[in-house]
């Protein structure tokens, strides 16, 4: 790390120590990348400069945007950025916006200007702004006009932040009048292919995000790894989906992976499981990212649509159980691509394609990566055995000014906190995340294989599982049901879930205490909040 183009040298001054850091692969010849690198040049002015300018890129219920026009949109409002709002190369730009084609535009714009993009999710509230702006330290904020008024609402304590531009606004210093003003053309910052482009904050299940600074190289990486190997991409496929673009998930599976290989996306701004299907009906979508929650909700409808365009499902964001993985494949005949990723490691390192899908397996490392699982004392586990995650390849955990750099990596190793067991084949099949292991009478009980096991019933739309503390045994499982309609609450139905789970999976992991709940905490990204039914 030596040149940067960053003037703002705030990013690089606050990443972890060096000897820090895990250890990076570039085993692929297609990860073998020069030393200078813009994500944007990569991902969209050689598209448009070798010809390809005149495909579709994004598609919208309103609108599409060919490869060309998305290119000098983000050309103008790069422009916005460095001649009217005085961006300098590594200032932290905040984007608030849902997922729409200007949202797509202006996050294009901070990668071309050099600037350090800090995306946040549409339903964050002002106490959530302020934690983000503060620790990033943000100089800029480009935002959708309808989310002005938590943004606003934050600003009284965000004294970094000195410069806003808002989108979807009527008045006349709008950042769409503003872009109407400027050339098409914008000459890109000459970044370090390690340089910081975008600190992305954590979806928050544990209660306190934190920053995960990754440069623009790891931004094409992602891209070069899981979409590579297990999607492989084509030029006319159509990708949709429901994570935010604010979310690392979301950035590379709505909107880095089919730019990356030439396809296109169609961009909406929330989704229920019915609006997905009309999108995938509608669009002809052929790959679509969601979450397990999504895919079962959509698995009881899909035969009122037409998803015969349907090729790929990925889900992601938490652990795909069977009875989810077979209710979808039962309904539209797709095998889903289940994956793990994290926000540190910017997107999924262990997957599989849909022919090498396995029962409770979440797959293989993805080329690129290596995985393995650690004991307690950082040594390999024997095939079988349950122990830590860890993995390392061409991305990793660099957190922004933050102690806890040191529980993630070891040894070179990114410790994703997830509890898995490999078997002899190099498949990973996960039990809990590690704080989500239940300890009760002397029994280690994984939350998620108790929520598989409920799930399988008729009876059960959702669920989330717990360990709650209890006199006799120190803690017990606790179950918090949602219930599918026409289901009566109460213990006789509550004994029925009982004796199911007990007649699925071993009896000592059934849970002992059931309660009914009308909704699950979730972050935006569909993630459940263990942390909140344990509190």
């Amino acid at each position: 790390m030596s040149y940067t183009a960053h003037t703002d040298t705030f990013a690089r001054d606050n990443l972890p120590p060096r000897e820090q850091w895990p250890e990076f692969l570039f085993e692929l010849p297609e990860l073998k990348y020069p030393g200078r690198m813009n994500c944007a040049t990569e991902l969209l002015d050689k598209p448009v400069t070798r010809g390809h300018g005149h495909r579709i890129a994004l598609r919208s219920p309103d609108d599409a945007c060919t490869y060309t026009q998305l290119f000098t949109q983000a050309n103008r409002l790069a422009n916005v950025l460095v001649r009217e709002m005085g961006l300098k190369p590594g200032n932290r730009v905040l984007l608030r916006g849902p997922n729409n084609p200007t949202m797509a535009a202006a996050w294009f714009a901070v990668m071309k200007a050099g600037g350090i993009c800090v995306a946040t999710m549409p339903l964050l509230r002002a106490k959530e702004l302020t934690d983000i702006i503060t620790k990033a330290e943000v100089t800029h904020a480009l935002c959708d006009k309808r989310l002005d008024a938590e943004l606003k609402a934050a600003l009284p304590q965000c004294p970094t932040l000195q410069t806003l531009g808002y989108w979807h606004d009527d008045g006349p210093d709008s950042l769409d009048e503003r872009a109407l003003q400027q050339p098409l053309w914008f000459t890109n910052a000459a970044t370090a292919a390690d340089d910081v482009a975008l600190i992305a904050f954590t979806s928050g299940t544990t209660g306190k995000p934190k920053g995960t600074m990754h440069f623009h190289r790891d931004v094409i990486a992602m891209c070069d790894c899981f979409p590579r190997s297990m999607l492989q991409v084509q030029k006319d496929d159509i990708f949709c989906g429901t994570p935010p673009l604010a979310f690392t998930f979301g950035l590379g599976g709505m909107l880095c992976f089919p730019l990356r290989y030439g396809a296109s996306t169609v961009l909406v701004e929330k989704h229920t499981p019915q609006t997905l299907l009309e999108t995938i009906q509608n669009f002809k979508a052929s790959i679509c990212f969601t979450t397990p929650i999504m895919y079962r909700g959509m698995a009881a409808m899909a035969g009122g649509f037409d998803i015969s365009s349907l090729k790929k499902c990925v889900s992601a964001g938490e652990a795909l159980s069977d009875a989810t993985r077979s209710l979808f494949r039962q309904a539209t005949g797709i095998e889903i691509i289940d994956g793990i990723g994290s926000t540190e490691m910017i997107h999924i390192f262990i997957s599989h394609t849909p022919e090498k899908a396995r029962r409770g397996a979440t797959g293989y490392a993805v080329p690129g990566y290596r995985a393995t699982v650690l004991d307690d004392e950082g040594k390999a586990c024997p095939a079988g055995t349950v122990g830590r995650l860890a993995v390392k390849g061409p991305t990793g955990c660099r957190y922004l000014a933050d102690e806890r750099q040191q529980n993630y990596v070891r040894n070179g190793w990114n410790l994703t906190g997830d509890a898995y067991l490999m078997d002899e084949q190099g498949y990973f099949f996960y039990q809990a995340r590690t704080d989500d292991m239940i300890i009760s009478a002397g029994y280690n009980i994984a939350g998620p294989e108790v929520e598989g096991a409920l799930l399988a019933h008729p009876a059960v739309a959702e669920c989330g599982v717990v360990g709650s503390p209890d006199a006799e045994r120190g803690t017990v499982v606790k179950a918090f049901v949602v219930l599918k309609p026409g289901h009566p609450r109460g213990p006789d139905t509550a004994r029925q879930l009982q004796e199911y789970v007990k007649s699925s999976i071993a009896p000592y992991k059934y849970p002992r205490v059931v309660e009914f709940v009308d909704a699950l905490p979730r972050t935006e990204t569909g993630k459940l909040q263990r942390f909140k039914l344990r509190q």
